[in-house]
């Protein structure tokens, strides 16, 4: 094969878990990944690293910056720089998230976005926002909530172009079902949070929006929605009530969504997070980090949007309401959190991997460690700390 990289170690994906694995890069793509044992190439494959961790590069769907730098402040500089931070930790693919702001500001900064996602930096923009329950706002700017407006819609559509991969909807507004149409028509994903709805419009918010990604003139390969950070910003499961959170496990359980859990410790209980895997399977969660530019940082003052934040002990609280604030945790913090819940390796990494990039529609090029798939690989140790970060054949943080 003449590969130009080769890695040994424990090989974990959605597909694979091999104690003695290889990974053979040449060209910027994976040429090999599999039992050591079966290497065709002609390159001495190293001595076995029982010690070492392969693993896919890691897909965040919903993250808001990192590093001092928030996705929201309309800073080219400052959303490269965010980016490159993640990818250095672990997290190769991912969307970068916008919370609710003032038409004006969304507009210049989908444009913003727009431009990294044509680099490569992101693989899109996530609106969180501004179509969200005044109730179940979290860390939004309830001045700035709007209901639905299809006209508003439709700028940001002009705005952000191809760009635009998912937005988060509350179902309860009045014009949700129009917005719902409007981005399935695009391939762009629907997801369902920051909302106070009951379990019958959840229910057939989630329908509706995966009857409409389902369509053959979508092309874009993404076809189910997703629950925006389960459990948070929308009302508790009650026996009585059970709400969107029923809503949500019933259509992940039946695979017709794929529901966000920000598992890093603050946002879930491990037991609720281990429960969750149960229920619904791997194959129906995508681990987020909800990021925010304190992650990889200290404690101190910031900002998510338009409001101040406070972050003590590694949690962000909005100086106002103090509600939680985003997380601080990367992708290879939120794996690791979910392990220790007792969730097998495997699992995790299927969560963090393989169903976030197959919500993207990018299960060709992330993902997963398949022959001809662009070479993202996270190294790490028997720990899950972070030894080594390959982004599409080049390292962003060269092993020790």
């Amino acid at each position: 094969m003449g590969s130009e990289l080769i890695l040994r170690g424990r090989l974990v994906s959605a597909t694979m878990d091999i104690a003695d694995g290889l990974v053979a890069v040449d060209g910027g793509r994976v040429t090999y990944a599999g039992p050591a044992s079966q290497f065709p190439g002609q390159g001495w494959p190293g001595e076995p690293q029982p010690r070492r961790i392969l693993l896919p590069g890691l897909v965040d769907l919903h993250c808001h910056g990192a590093h001092g730098s928030d996705f929201s402040e309309g800073s080219a500089a400052g959303a490269r720089s965010a980016a490159r931070y993640l990818h250095s930790r672990g997290t190769t693919t991912l969307l970068a998230s916008l919370v609710t702001a003032a038409p004006a500001d969304l507009l210049r900064n989908v444009k913003v976005l727009r431009a990294l996602a044509e680099e490569g930096l992101v693989a899109g923009t996530h609106l969180e926002g501004p179509f969200l329950s005044a109730g179940q706002c979290g860390a939004h700017d309830p001045g700035l909530l709007l209901e639905p407006d299809a006209a508003l819609m439709a700028r940001l559509l002009e705005a952000a172009g191809a760009s635009l991969v998912s937005m988060t909807l509350a179902a309860e507004l009045p014009g949700a079902s129009t917005l719902v149409d409007l981005l399935t028509a695009r391939g762009i994903i629907p997801s369902l949070g920051h909302t106070a709805a009951d379990s019958q419009t959840a229910s057939a918010f989630l329908e509706r929006a995966a009857e409409g990604l389902a369509v053959p003139a979508n092309t874009t390969g993404r076809i189910r929605p997703t629950v925006t950070h389960l459990f948070n910003a929308m009302p508790s499961l009650h026996h009585r009530s059970p709400g969107p959170v029923s809503a949500s496990l019933g259509a992940a359980h039946a695979g017709n969504a794929v529901v966000e859990l920000i598992a890093d410790g603050v946002h879930l209980a491990p037991e609720t997070v281990k429960m969750v895997f149960e229920l619904v399977g791997a194959a129906n969660i995508a681990l987020v980090t909800d990021s925010m530019a304190a992650t990889g940082l200290h404690d101190g003052q910031y900002r998510l949007g338009t409001l101040a934040v406070t972050v003590d002990g590694g949690v962000a609280r909005t100086d106002g309401n103090g509600a939680i604030a985003g997380g601080t945790a990367t992708m290879l913090d939120v794996l690791r959190s979910t392990v220790a819940a007792g969730v097998t390796l495997q699992e995790a990494t299927t969560a963090a991997t393989a169903v976030p990039a197959s919500v993207l529609g990018f299960s060709a090029q992330a993902g997963d460690l398949r022959e001809g798939m662009p070479a993202d690989v996270v190294v790490v140790d028997r720990d899950l700390r972070l030894e080594g970060v390959l982004r599409r054949g080049e390292w962003v943080t060269p092993p020790g």
